[in-house]
């Protein structure tokens, strides 16, 4: 177990070179270690330690019962949650089952860890997309301009062969970077709708608990005290009652009452909460670098005032002169270059392309 949750560490190192936003490798990085992490530790909790203990008076091993119980699923009585604890009934949700109560099925817990692997696999989705469609562009433009030792500056005779290549490469792509920036946009989009499609997943999941989870968690202490009960046991029940039925000596129908007490359900309902909290907090910063991206779409003169913001040390001239050449997606280009170069070669790069545009407009 130390192995696997030790080789989780893997995804958050940096790579090289960043060929996306904070915001989007939080979707890649941070939730999905976290979901992968959360899964193994309920596989491991499920499947190696003892995740339900049925109780019975009758002569049915325990073994057997906690066996059928489990795979079976395991109820609770719907009356039963807001009576009182100790004096009307052991636990809540738990009580006399007549004919006609209506119950409520456990059954979703064997199924959260596969779910939770699920998960992570979907949050990677746009990650694995965007991977294949920049392959590894920006690298290979980059060079070695991101070290502090390597100089974009020419010689004496106006000659460096790297700045070269990549200001010419630049000059004679302005305007052919849209299939890049459009699917660096998608995948933006994609994340969002993840997120707030795996929320509503994990709502029907639950049966539709989800939505309504960390609310009514924030607002337990409000609660009268005579009938408070914690809002986790409702959807992560750690006590729940199953029936079991075998033949008697006669040969009739024997129906056996059971209380399970299922251990595995305290891990569960603390990953939850936690989801429930960094999945809001998710879909807002992902909405907001929508809104960001958005506007660097429609609003030229920003992506000015942002370029300018990451590298203070290009002249404000010739960021002009380039940005006014530049669409939308040969901006984002631009940026992933600031973001992976040095400020003093990504300023000589600048330069440079203006002084290209420049003598352009001469002849």
């Amino acid at each position: 177990m130390d192995k696997l949750f030790g080789d989780l560490k893997g995804f958050f190192k940096t790579g090289k070179c960043v060929i996306d936003s904070f915001v989007f490798r939080l979707h890649y990085r941070f939730t999905l270690v976290v979901l992968i992490a959360f899964s193994i530790a309920v596989t491991g909790r499920q499947y190696i330690g003892d995740p339900i203990d049925c109780i019975s008076r009758d002569d049915i091993p325990n073994e057997l019962l906690d066996t059928y119980c489990w795979i079976h699923t395991t109820f609770s009585v719907e009356k039963a949650w807001h009576k009182q604890v100790g004096k009307e009934i052991p636990y809540p949700g738990v009580e006399k089952h007549t004919e006609g109560d209506a119950r409520v099925y456990h059954a979703y817990y064997q199924w959260v860890c596969f779910v939770l692997f699920l998960q992570a696999l979907l949050f990677y989705v746009p990650r694995y997309l965007w991977k294949n469609t920049e392959n590894h562009k920006i690298q290979n433009l980059v060079m070695e301009f991101n070290s502090p030792i390597v100089s974009a500056e020419k010689d004496d005779k106006g000659k460096n062969e790297k700045t070269d290549l990549l200001v010419g490469y630049l000059e004679e792509n302005i305007g052919n970077h849209t299939f890049y920036g459009s699917m660096y946009v998608l995948t933006e989009l994609m994340n969002f709708a993840n997120v707030v499609g795996q929320i509503f997943l994990m709502d029907t999941f639950l049966g539709g608990e989800f939505t309504t989870y960390g609310t009514n968690v924030l607002s337990f202490t409000e609660w009268d005290y005579s009938l408070r009960y914690d809002p986790m046991i409702r959807v992560f029940p750690r006590m729940t009652k199953c029936t079991f039925y075998r033949y008697g000596s006669s040969g009739d129908v024997q129906k056996h009452d059971a209380m399970c007490l299922i251990p595995i359900n305290i891990l569960n309902e603390k990953i939850y909460i936690f989801l429930w909290f960094w999945f809001i907090i998710l879909v807002t910063l992902t909405a907001l670098e929508l809104v960001y991206r958005a506007a660097v779409m429609v609003i030229p003169p920003l992506r000015y005032y942002i370029l300018h913001a990451k590298c203070r040390r290009v002249d404000e001239e010739h960021l002009k002169t380039v940005l006014d050449r530049c669409d939308r997606d040969d901006f984002l280009v631009l940026s992933l270059l600031c973001k992976n170069m040095t400020p003093c070669n990504f300023k000589i790069i600048i330069r440079e392309l203006a002084l290209k545009f420049t003598n352009e407009k001469m002849i």
